[in-house]
C-alpha cells in the first residue's frame, strides 16, 4: 500500500510524476540512462541498449562477474556512458568509473576512486566539473561506525580533485535510510534531483555554492520505487527509472519544481 500513498501524497502537493513509456529490459535492476536514440537498463555486470521508439533490443556488454562486482549508475556523455561502480556490499568500500562506447557497446577506459568517501552509486557532469555520490548504509555493505547519515556529494574537476563537498538533508536521509542515494542527476533547472534505494520518490535538492548541506526543495511521487536514474537529453522534464522487480524501464514526466 506504500506506492498509493506516496502517490496521493504527491499528489495533494501537485508533484507527481507521470508515467509516458515503459520498455521491457532484463537488465533493468540497478538504474537507467538515456540519449536521444536509445534508452540503457544497469545491472550489476551487464548494460542493455534498446531502441526508445520500438524497444528493439540494439547492443549489449556483459563483464566478468568477479570484476564487474556492482555497477550502480550510468549517464550518457557525447557517445559514452560513463559508469558508476564499487564493490558493494564488500568492505572496506572501494570505488571505479568506466567508460562505455555507446555505439559498440564496448568497455574504453576506467578509472579508480579507490577508498573515498564511501561507496560510489552515481556520477554525472555539470558545469564543466565532476558530481559524485559516495553512499554509506546502516547494515549490509556499511562499515563500522558509519550509517547513511555518512553520505557525501563530492564535486571535482576535470582532473579529479576535489572542489567541494556537501552532506544530505535529516530528512531525506531519514527517508532513505538504511540505505542511501541510489540515483542522481542535475535538472536544467538548476536543482540536483536524488532518488533513494527502495521508496517511489524523487528528491529535489538546491546545492548551496561553498559546500555544506544540500538543501530539500520538493519531494516528487514516482511511479517506480528506488535505484538509479537519469534525465532525457532529448525531452526535458523526462527521467528515466527502473521497475524494480518489473524488467522495465520507465520514462515519467516530472512536473515542474516551484523553486521560491
Amino acid at each position: 500500500m506504500l506506492l498509493p500513498f506516496l502517490f496521493w501524497l504527491g499528489a495533494a502537493a501537485g508533484l507527481v510524476a507521470q508515467p509516458v513509456q515503459r520498455v521491457e529490459a532484463v537488465e533493468a535492476t540497478q538504474g537507467a540512462a538515456a540519449d536521444r536514440g536509445a534508452v540503457y537498463a544497469i545491472s550489476n555486470a551487464d548494460i542493455g541498449k534498446y531502441d526508445r521508439a520500438t524497444g528493439r533490443k540494439i547492443g549489449a556488454w556483459h563483464g566478468d562477474k568477479a570484476v564487474f562486482k556492482h555497477i550502480n549508475s550510468c549517464t550518457v556523455i557525447g557517445r559514452e556512458l560513463m559508469c558508476a561502480a564499487s564493490n558493494y556490499p564488500g568492505v572496506p568500500m572501494s570505488s571505479q568509473i568506466h567508460w562505455f562506447d555507446t555505439r559498440t557497446m564496448t568497455l574504453v577506459r576506467s578509472k579508480s576512486l579507490g577508498r573515498a568517501y564511501g561507496s560510489l552509486t552515481w556520477v554525472v557532469p555539470h558545469q564543466g566539473q565532476y558530481w559524485a555520490c559516495f553512499a554509506n548504509y546502516g547494515g549490509k555493505g556499511g562499515e563500522p561506525g558509519r550509517d547513511s547519515s555518512f553520505t557525501t556529494l563530492v564535486r571535482y574537476d576535470r582532473h579529479w580533485r576535489e572542489t567541494g563537498r556537501w552532506s544530505f538533508p535529516v530528512e531525506v536521509i531519514a527517508r532513505m535510510a538504511p540505505k542511501s542515494a541510489s540515483g542522481g542527476d542535475w535538472g536544467r533547472d538548476g536543482l540536483l534531483y536524488v532518488s533513494g534505494h527502495d521508496r517511489p520518490e524523487l528528491y529535489a535538492l538546491r546545492v548551496p555554492p561553498g559546500g555544506g548541506m544540500l538543501e530539500l526543495v520538493a519531494t516528487i511521487a514516482m511511479p517506480t520505487g528506488g535505484q538509479a536514474i537519469g534525465w532525457d537529453r532529448r525531452e526535458p522534464r523526462l527521467i528515466w527509472s527502473i521497475g524494480r522487480g518489473t524488467g522495465q524501464i520507465v520514462g515519467s514526466r516530472v512536473p515542474p519544481v516551484p523553486t521560491r
